[in-house]
């Protein structure tokens, strides 16, 4: 299956003679073979069009979505599942019912941990071992820690298996956008990328279901956790059948051929010409990459790719100290103080959202190619401190005599709705996939991790010191907090973070 998708226009001359030069170069290279084709060659020098293959390239995406949802199930099944655990009429344990909050805590700490660990693998060993054999591996954990998880007979056997499930997700997290920009055609890329944040909450909406689905089961929670052992295994077979990406192959040294084998793969039936002008620009930016050392990791914070590490970097704290594990941790409260029945039952709540959060993501899919990065960052994040704002004036009493809402509850919900939709068109897909992009060939995998750590790391922080912040500052102080340092996040955002749409990965890399 095949289709012609026209490009936008990038802009600057120089890419458009660079692509030429590329497509001289693959004349010489190509000989004959490319001779007979020499009209259709003179017609893509200009590359107004390129041709896609959308089974292809739907192949190569959905292997890294997959792992990708598997990250949002366990969001979404999480509290399901201790609620089960936790109830003496489902668990079907003795030392279910008789959780400490500590206990508890460490629970879901635990899946936290594992997320911290299998980013510093990735940081470690990542660019040694490749994007395909990283979601293999995160495949094998996803699996491993749900079966464990599933017969688990004591708090401690269950707390290690939810880190084995968390060490698949921050391998993921690491591998999943890499893959997807290094092997994406240019003109798919951002749509991709963001298209990954969707399987992202349809996870989170899928793990809210199977808990309502078993939660009233004895045992359920063995059931939540053990379903994520289907797609985890649907993951490892995508991803066996994928080959690894033509840039990593190129980056470690494995020779020209062996890319090419891999971009034909991806690239589907596409004209050989275009896969070879694509190679040679590939090529042009391809620096080896040695063992990961201290020096290597410190010369990420020297020169331009400091400059660079700091865009990325920040995204992905922005991402997490802006308010998102806050207005979500409060959700429930705020339906329920609005007067709405429908917020009595907290499962029902998240429900609602999560399919208001997919919805929203959607948007951010269909328009990221078309509008840019920029535009929809810039435009969400000036949202969510609206809504912030908001928020912070509508606390306190919110609902009138016997529960009806009053004017403040309803303002309170839109506010919470917008702060959602805000956060799916911006930071929720846009973060990755700038992250995605900006990091040079040479450094991409070490910096994605560090930055992928940064990400852990931040909501690490917001989740252990929210408590503490709501209980001195309030809930109202809390949300003027949050709304200042989305102010902050514009700001930085706005002056440093440059336009990559329509542009390929190398071109990127000449334009920081």
């Amino acid at each position: 299956m095949r289709t012609c998708l026209k490009r936008p226009h990038v802009g600057p001359a120089r890419t458009t003679n660079a692509r030429r030069m590329a497509l001289a170069r693959v004349r010489g290279r190509a000989g004959h073979d490319v001779e007979g084709s020499e009209s259709s060659q003179e017609m893509r020098t200009d590359p107004s069009e390129e041709e896609l293959d959308i089974l292809a390239t739907s192949k190569a995406f959905l292997g890294p979505a997959v792992g990708g949802a598997l990250f949002g199930y366990d969001i979404g099944a999480t509290s399901g599942a201790l609620v089960s655990l936790q109830t003496a009429a489902t668990s079907a344990t003795v030392w279910g019912p008789q959780l400490t909050d500590g206990q508890k805590g460490w629970l879901v700490s635990a899946s936290l941990a594992g997320c911290v660990l299998g980013a510093t693998l990735a940081l470690t060993k990542g660019d040694e071992i490749g994007r395909r054999k990283e979601l293999l591996l995160g495949a094998a954990s996803f699996a491993l820690g749900s079966i464990f998880s599933s017969q688990s007979g004591s708090l401690g056997t269950l707390a290690a298996s939810r880190m084995a499930y968390g060490v698949g997700e921050g391998l993921v997290a690491h591998a999943a956008p890499a893959y997807i920009a290094e092997t994406a055609p240019t003109k798919a890329r951002g749509t991709l990328v963001s298209l990954k944040e969707a399987f992202i909450v349809g996870g989170i909406l899928i793990g809210f279901v199977v808990s309502r689905m078993f939660a009233d089961m004895e045992g359920g929670w063995r059931w939540i956790y053990g379903v994520a052992v289907l797609p985890a295994g649907l993951l490892g077979i995508l991803m066996y059948s994928l080959p690894p990406s033509p840039r990593w192959l190129l980056t470690r040294g494995r020779g020209r051929e062996e890319a090419k084998e891999a971009l034909l793969q991806l690239r589907g039936q596409v004209p050989e010409a275009q896969v070879e002008s694509e190679l040679l620009l590939m090529e042009e930016s391809a620096m080896p990459t040695g063992q990961l050392t201290l020096d290597s990791i410190l010369d990420l914070f020297r020169g331009r790719n400091r400059k660079i590490l700091f865009v990325g970097g920040q995204l992905m704290i922005w991402q997490q100290i802006t308010g998102q594990p806050s207005v979500l941790y409060y959700a429930a409260q705020i339906l329920q103080k609005a007067g709405f029945s429908a917020a009595s039952e907290a499962t029902g709540a998240t429900v609602v959202i999560g399919a208001f959060k997919l919805l929203m993501t959607m948007v951010a899919v269909f328009t990221v190619d078309k509008v840019g990065r920029r535009p929809l960052l810039l435009a969400g994040i000036s949202g969510m401190v609206v809504a912030l704002f908001m928020l912070a004036s509508t606390q306190g009493d919110a609902s009138g005599p016997m529960g009806d809402p009053t004017w403040m509850g309803i303002v309170s919900v839109i506010a919470l709705l917008m702060y959602v939709g805000c956060y799916q068109v911006s930071f929720g897909p846009i973060a990755w996939l700038l992250v995605g992009e900006v990091f040079p060939n040479s450094i991409r995998g070490t910096a994605i991790a560090v930055a992928t750590l940064a990400n852990f790391g931040s909501n690490f922080l917001v989740t252990l010191c929210l408590p503490l912040v709501e209980g001195s500052l309030g809930e109202s102080g809390t949300y003027t907090l949050f709304a200042g340092l989305g102010i902050a996040s514009l700001l930085s955002i706005y002056f440093t973070v440059p336009e990559t749409k329509g542009l390929s990965l190398e071109e990127i890399e000449k334009q920081i």
